[in-house]
């Protein structure tokens, strides 16, 4: 799969192990960002077919951030991630502007690929 994505993490180690572990899958990613308005300036700066984005960040929840995307003129494909389990966010996720959640332990070329397939 060559789709371009956009991570977005306030963690540099993570967005580090995402960067390696998606381009083995053969994602290429085309940028990072560390909150929500980098979130939103990169994706508009680089128009990435994917944004793989945090639930949690410093400045803007990642839900929030994935209903701004989601009014944009051609929004990305959002994939929500966070550490913590998809259970303590509840129903928020649910109604999230998302293509769906993978827990980062589970993070994977493949587990990508399984939730952007038609």
């Amino acid at each position: 799969m060559s789709c371009s994505v956009l991570i977005v993490d306030d963690h540099s180690s993570f967005r580090r192990f995402a960067r390696r572990l998606l381009e083995r899958s053969g994602f290429v990613v085309v940028g990072e960002a560390a909150d929500g308005a980098g979130a939103l300036a990169e994706s508009r700066r680089l128009a990435p077919e994917i944004v793989l984005l945090d639930v949690l960040l410093p400045d803007v929840s990642g839900i929030e951030v994935a209903r701004r995307l989601g009014r944009e003129s051609e929004p990305p494909t959002v994939v929500l991630t966070s550490s913590r389990s998809a259970d303590e966010f509840g129903v928020a996720l649910e109604k999230a502007d998302a293509r769906g959640f993978i827990p980062k332990s589970d993070l994977s070329g493949a587990a990508l690929c399984r939730l952007l397939a038609p």
